[in-house]
């Protein structure tokens, strides 16, 4: 039988005086993680695409805040459902078609937007096809690459890759902002369109399922250390059953209902309409998506920074100052809004973007300790409220600026649900006993 090592198969010993075969210098699991890297930062970048164009469509088709927040709510709901039995796809069918489908599956939905004349055709479009898209690259996609491909250094490979959605929108956002002021929505959506196609090239090319097809062990095994262990097929059926057993715990809606609040106060709310309410200012459309894509640089920070001390405070209390700080900078926001960038907006850039995405490692902290082995399938349900709720609020959203002609009511009531996250975080108690796994 074929021996696995850290440089390949051994299926014969060497001879006597022999020199060992060198293993490669760059393990094989960090370009798998180069690619993975490349393809969060493109999926980032589709999903940014929307909030740029609501002014262009609002003009050409007359379509609505709500009803353009609407088409973005499908996306995102779509894109919370898919995730949680993303993982089991990529067991069942593979990472490479999992993630070449889902590409092809923006492209075309991106691609045919250019067409689009009724607003059925922007929800089919940009909300269905493009959400199943996104969710099936969703956080199980680093989850389950990070899982496979390394046995050390995983928290910081899972850590980049998270990471990797703020990079996406620094380098989209401005680009996307640029083509819709200077040629016109369609030739961003055509961007959008062929950079999707592009990123499943290297996929295609390089990406790999498991170590073991090259036989090769995980980064950082050794011989004694057990392999990821294969789909056994039971997969989604799993997932449904974890999702029944959490759901009848306190620590499930705890966590879930802050979860959906973080949905609502950052992609929901900020990520879909903070381009247009800035320009509601008078401030240009194109500053407005640079500061959104800056955000992204101090998340990364913020993400790295609150990995490093969830490993040494307490979760909970590292949430409720998240959603506390977060909260209040949300009820400052209509007043820091100006026709051009002022040290307080960029104040509020600065310290809005450290808190973006820092809620996500404590949060699957508290997954763990209070779920256990069934954490990965649980967080991914918790995602899933995630993106429910930043649905919800991105139509909300869109209709309170219908209506009232501003979004300031939207910044008032987000910084009021921060205050709700804190509540359900301080609830959840101080220590928690995991649960045995789904059977």
């Amino acid at each position: 039988m074929t021996k696995l090592t850290d440089s390949g198969p051994a299926a014969t010993r060497p001879e006597q005086g022999a020199p060992a075969p060198r293993p490669p210098r760059v393990h094989y699991a960090w370009i798998v993680a180069g690619v993975s890297l490349l393809v969060l930062v493109g999926s980032a970048g589709f999903r940014s695409a929307p909030g740029l164009m609501m002014d262009a469509w609002n003009s050409q088709f007359g379509w609505s805040h709500a009803l353009v927040g609407g088409a973005v709510s499908v996306n995102l709901t779509l894109y919370g459902l898919t995730a949680p039995f993303a993982a089991a796809l990529m067991d069942r069918f593979g990472v490479r078609l999992v993630t070449v489908c889902a590409l092809l599956t923006i492209s075309v939905g991106s691609g045919l937007t250019v067409l689009m004349t009724r607003p059925w055709q922007l929800v089919l479009c940009w909300g269905v096809l493009v959400g199943l898209g996104s969710g099936s690259m969703a956080g199980a996609f680093a989850t389950t690459v990070s899982g496979r491909w390394f046995h050390s250094r995983q928290g910081l490979v899972t850590g980049v890759l998270t990471a990797a959605g703020a990079t996406g929108n620094l380098i989209f956002l401005p680009v996307l902002s640029w083509l819709v002021q200077s040629e016109g929505w369609k030739s961003a959506v055509m961007v959008v369109s062929l950079c999707a196609t592009a990123v499943s090239v290297p996929v295609l090319l390089l990406m790999r399922e498991r170590p073991a097809d090259l036989g090769l062990r995980p980064y950082g095994a050794t011989e004694g250390d057990p392999l990821p262990p294969a789909d056994s097929g039971r997969a989604v059926a799993r997932t449904l059953r974890v999702l029944r057993s959490a759901a009848r715990t306190r620590p499930f809606w705890l966590l879930a209902g802050s979860f959906a609040i973080c949905g609502a106060t950052t992609v929901g709310l900020v990520g879909t309409h903070f381009i247009p309410a800035a320009h509601d200012h008078g401030m240009p459309e194109t500053t407005a998506a640079s500061l959104l894509a800056l955000i992204g640089v101090f998340d990364v920070v913020g993400t790295i920074a609150s990995g490093w001390f969830t490993d040494r405070f307490d979760s909970r209390r590292l949430l409720v100052t998240y959603y506390a700080l977060r909260g209040l900078s949300l009820l400052f926001l209509p007043q820091l809004l100006a026709g051009s960038v002022k040290p307080p907006v960029l104040a509020f850039v600065i310290f809005y973007g450290l808190d973006w995405v820092a809620t996500v490692p404590p949060t699957i902290a508290l997954c763990r300790r209070h779920f256990g082995a069934d954490a990965p399938i649980v967080f991914g349900w918790v995602l899933a409220c995630h993106q429910i709720g930043a649905s919800v609020v991105a139509t909300l959203a869109g209709l309170a600026r219908d209506h009232f002609g501003d979004y300031d009511l939207a910044w008032y009531a987000a910084g009021g649900l921060c205050a709700i996250a804190v509540v359900l975080c301080l609830a959840l108690g101080r220590r928690g006993q995991a649960l045995a796994p789904a059977q």
